[in-house]
């Protein structure tokens, strides 16, 4: 069986939803291998919790994160059993993890580990600095990090935290600093601003103590070069290097998530560029976010042992066409 190699991309937070994963733990192979040792590896019934919920607890930070990793692990593992390996790959936010787990960079068991661990020291920094964040749609990054600014001067921290398309941003800080942000940025023009339901604010200095923690445990942590390309949250650049990889990881939770950037390269930073991607775990806020922006690219959100019946012949329709006309020209 011939390899098929796509670019991959893997959720982050808030893809979560009650029942994710449980058609792949009644499947016999790899996937149901790996969701039988998730709880030991993280000392807690995660699956039950993601196959039965309750949702209000499973979408608390230091579940719902663990439990994204480990549904992508497990789909990824399918999609090399069926012959499916990634050409380059990105995760937003947490995903990184699953990301690097899927080029060989980290042991998938000790991502999940470390996952967990970085779960527990967020939502704890929460509970220690209470922040929030907000959704901003219709404003460029650099009008909404101007009005950042100008709040910040005066009325505490707020940042942007996620540059996720050409329309979408998100912004973190201290709960009235945000408030008065998303009010100034309604009055600047925005479309929609949208409060989001999170523990904390993710990516903005509030996490300094957390991240300091967190780069212990990363220290700590053995990686290896990635098999391919990982494109880095802090800088939207392809890393190659497990040190560098390594460094990302560790600034990762007090600065933005450059997605917007991380997808333009992907698009076209490659040697050749892609004509698919795969939104690889639960949910399909990735896909969805990119085909806005890449309409060119045919994206599918791999999540489901659904998903995965026929998507060989599905990806082989685009990817294997595309290898054909580049063998050709040369």
């Amino acid at each position: 069986m011939n390899t098929l190699k796509v670019p991959m991309l893997f959720p982050g937070q808030a893809s979560q939803v009650v029942g994710m994963a449980r058609d792949l733990a009644e499947m016999r192979g790899p996937a149901a291998d790996w969701l039988a040792r998730v709880d030991d590896i993280v000392g807690a019934d995660l699956t039950r919790l993601m196959y039965e919920g309750p949702i209000e607890t499973l979408t608390e930070t230091r579940n719902a994160q663990p439990a994204i990793l480990a549904h992508s692990v497990a789909v990824t593992l399918e999609l090399r059993e069926r012959g499916i390996e990634p050409a380059a790959v990105a995760g937003h936010s947490l995903g990184e993890f699953s990301a690097a787990a899927a080029v060989g960079a980290i042991d998938p068991a000790r991502a999940l580990a470390l996952v967990r661990r970085r779960g527990e020291l967020m939502f704890a920094a929460g509970e220690q600095r209470p922040g929030t964040m907000a959704a901003i749609m219709g404003l460029s990054a650099d009008q909404v990090r101007e009005v950042c600014s100008e709040v910040s001067r005066d009325h505490g921290s707020v940042v942007l935290a996620n540059h996720n398309s050409s329309a979408q941003v998100v912004i973190s800080g201290e709960i009235d600093a945000v408030r008065l942000a998303c009010e100034r940025l309604s009055e600047a023009g925005a479309r929609r601003v949208t409060p989001l339901n999170v523990s904390g604010a993710f990516h903005s200095p509030l996490l300094a103590e957390a991240a300091a923690e967190f780069a212990a445990e990363l220290e700590a942590t053995g990686f290896q070069d990635p098999r391919a390309p990982l494109v880095a949250n802090v800088s939207a650049r392809p890393v190659v290097r497990a040190e560098e990889l390594k460094d990302g990881l560790k600034r990762q939770l007090t600065s933005p998530v450059l997605w917007h950037d991380t997808m333009a390269w992907l698009a076209g930073g490659q040697d050749a560029s892609p004509r698919a991607m795969l939104e690889v775990g639960p949910g399909k806020v990735l896909a969805s976010l990119a085909r806005r922006e890449h309409r060119d690219l045919t994206f599918l959100a791999v999540g489901t042992r659904e998903d995965l019946d026929g998507l060989r012949d599905r990806l082989a329709a685009v990817v294997e066409p595309a290898a054909e006309r580049k063998e050709g020209s040369s």
